[in-house]
């Protein structure tokens, strides 16, 4: 295959024996589609040969050795079609975990000893034709939710698929020359054209270039990345060439990363599954117990042949097959849909609990706000408008490193520009001075005013007070030697969908938003009312170290409440541990991995609505699909026994393995309807 290789590298080799039924996953699609066909081939004349089938038709096929098609070819059925199902049988007598195999397995071994009892003249049954189209039957039901459960690991398929083949590896002398990908190492530049995926995690050392990164955030929209900035393999350079340094091969890639957790989400064992498990072993005892009743009671009404006919009947509907297809296909079709729009599902159970949460936890910095600072306030006293003093507090900062400067930069680009400076100096300890249009000006905060001697005109001191007491930090311009031109206010900003996502919490039955900071009281309060925390109703957890994080989550279940925690996944690993669901916003850490439950491929927190949204919507369709198989058996086992054959009503077995099959149908396409829950973002 074209991605052999790298799928190898990237940690996208090897079959997962736990997916799916777990006593047959070893078997792919193709082998049972392979085999239903060929069975279905020596199905068609045993059935056409039959008397029973002749004799409702009303027609005669007579010819040399027609006696021996059903014996024969039934025999191969059996053995070929049905090898499957005994190994199955086997291993769950092994393991002592009766289910569906080994129900199967009595089934058809049932109607195979019947059958050749039939044909030395025991019984007067014509009972070939049912044994072939039972095993096929049985062959095309597994077939298709092999395949089923297939296509939705697809995804994480899909995933290895994004990678390139090959990489473009720039020489030494300047040069590029074209390498496996499985060939690269740590420190390798790479030349990643426009329109090129980028074959390895890391670091962008020359150009710039928007990058689709829609495959690991969920979000459409290219993001801006240039020199310094981090990358990940998969990712696409949507405009321009960008030369990247290569920091993570293979099984330390990001992209190898999201595969193993969705793959162990989807293989690892929730309630849900335990209950589904337990129903299978109950229903196994529950079958053998009715095919002993039946044949007892169909015996001693002296009817020999209808007590073998109704026993493999009762084998046949009592077929766990709906319910051991109702949860595997379920999760993998709910991690999947998960996966694509930037939510990894790590831990099955987290999804589970989802649904239960009654209270969310937030860090503050990094999650509801943006982890970095922003201009959040701009009052002019001495120059004309607000535009006027960004252009010259940018022109001032222009030239300096310092993140609250770069915040100023920025926000003066969105409004026409820093204006050109010459002659910069920086103040240690109390700011920064430059040459705009042959005039001095000087920007920093209260050290500064101090060693100017300048005084805030009143209007000025109030909004500057007012800043300060919400936790911003509050910069001056000055025009030199002393006539202060206006301020500026800086603070973490607060992330506009984090609104959103609270809202929606709410609206999804969330009784308690909790916010965690270790930031000071009026910080963590004037943060809280941005986003319209309700007094008495929602919380603020100020003044936190660390360390206590964990304390808090603590407190919040003490009082009964089921909570999430939502953090960066660096200091908030105890709490994310202790929730009852943690929540990593950002994938790029080991420590969200390893403390968190789920995580969130982008800093995105509505999806944590998201995931409640995909929680309920994945647990009511385990509860509909089990709900189905176990009313499904309860109305089909006494049918299959006979309780109603007085009034004529009657299932042969291959009528139960038809009614069987389209049990499965009917779980697998309701399970398919999670595909239409919309998890990204607007």
């Amino acid at each position: 295959m074209a991605h052999d290789a790298h799928e190898q590298h990237a940690g996208y080799g090897g079959h997962d024996k736990h997916a799916g039924h777990d006593k047959h996953a070893g078997h792919d699609p193709e082998m049972f589609r392979r085999r239903f066909w060929l069975c279905l081939a020596l199905t068609l004349p045993i059935v056409v040969t039959s008397h029973m089938v002749m004799d409702w038709f009303g027609y005669s096929l007579e010819f040399p050795g027609r006696a021996l098609a059903g014996p024969v070819l039934g025999s191969a059925v059996f053995w070929w079609g049905g090898w499957p199902f005994l190994v199955g049988a086997v291993g769950e007598v092994r393991d002592r975990a009766p289910g569906m195999m080994l129900l199967i397995a009595m089934a058809i071994s049932v109607a195979y000893v019947a059958s050749l009892a039939t044909s030395v003249g025991a019984f007067d049954l014509d009972f070939w034709w049912e044994l072939a189209a039972l095993v096929t039957i049985m062959l095309l039901g597994h077939w298709q939710e092999m395949q089923a459960i297939g296509q939705a690991r697809g995804s994480l398929a899909a995933l290895a698929a994004l990678l390139p083949d090959d990489a473009e590896r720039v020489r030494p002398d300047g040069g590029t020359e074209r390498v496996p990908v499985a060939g690269l190492r740590v420190g390798d530049v790479l030349l990643v054209r426009p329109g090129g995926r980028v074959p390895a995690d890391g670091r962008i050392v020359d150009g710039a270039a928007e990058l689709d990164e829609s495959m690991i955030t969920g979000e459409s929209r290219p993001v801006a990345r240039s020199v310094g900035d981090r990358v990940v393999a998969g990712t696409v350079a949507t405009d321009s060439a960008v030369r990247v340094e290569v920091e993570a091969i293979g099984e330390e890639t990001t992209l190898a990363g999201i595969q193993r957790m969705v793959a162990e989400a989807q293989r690892s064992s929730g309630r849900a599954q335990v209950l589904a498990d337990r129903f299978a072993a109950w229903l196994f005892y529950v079958a053998t117990a009715t095919a002993v009743v039946t044949v007892a009671v169909w015996s001693a009404l002296g009817d020999a042949d209808e007590a073998v006919v109704r026993t493999v009947t009762v084998l046949v509907i009592a077929c766990p097959h709906a319910l051991g297809l109702a949860i595997p296909l379920v999760v993998a079709l709910s991690t999947a849909v998960a996966a694509r729009s930037g939510i990894l599902v790590k831990n099955r159970l987290a999804l589970e609990r989802m649904r239960t949460v009654d209270a969310v936890l937030f860090d503050k910095t990094g999650t509801l706000t943006r982890g970095e600072h922003a201009v959040t306030g701009v009052a002019a006293v001495a120059v004309t408008g607000e535009d006027e003093l960004l252009r010259l507090a940018a022109g001032v900062e222009a030239d300096s490193e310092h993140p609250l400067a770069r915040a100023i930069v920025a926000a003066a680009e969105q409004r026409g520009g820093p204006a050109p400076a010459t002659g910069f100096r920086a103040l240690p300890g109390r700011g920064v001075r430059a040459t705009i249009e042959g005039t001095e000006y000087a920007l920093g905060g209260p050290a500064l005013l101090r060693e100017l001697g300048v005084n805030l005109p009143a209007e000025l001191d109030r909004a500057a007070a007012d800043w300060a007491g919400r936790g911003a930090a509050v910069l001056h311009l000055v025009r030199l030697p002393g006539t202060v031109l206006g301020a500026l206010a800086l603070a973490d900003e607060v992330r506009p969908e984090a609104r959103e996502a609270i809202a929606e919490l709410r609206a999804r039955g969330v009784r308690t938003i909790a916010m965690i900071t270790g930031d000071a009281r009026a910080v963590a309060d004037a943060v809280a009312a941005d986003l319209g925390f309700r007094p008495g109703v929602d919380e603020v957890f100020a003044e936190v170290l660390p360390a206590d994080k964990d304390g808090r989550v603590i407190e919040l279940q003490r009082r009964g409440l089921t909570v999430a925690m939502v953090g960066d996944g660096v200091n908030d690993a105890p709490a994310l541990a202790r929730a009852d669901v943690g929540i990593a916003i950002g994938a790029g850490t080991d420590v969200a991995i390893e403390s968190a439950g789920v995580v969130l491929a982008s800093s995105d927190p509505r999806g944590v609505a998201a995931v409640a949204r995909l929680s309920r919507a994945s647990y009511r369709k385990m509860v509909q699909n089990l709900a189905w198989a176990a009313g499904y058996n309860v109305v089909a086992l006494p049918l299959a026994a006979g309780a109603l054959a007085w009034a004529g009503v009657a299932l042969s077995p291959a009528v139960a393995a038809i009614l069987m099959s389209a049990s499965t149908i009917v779980v697998a396409l309701n399970a398919q309807l999670l595909r239409r829950v919309r998890l990204a973002p607007d």
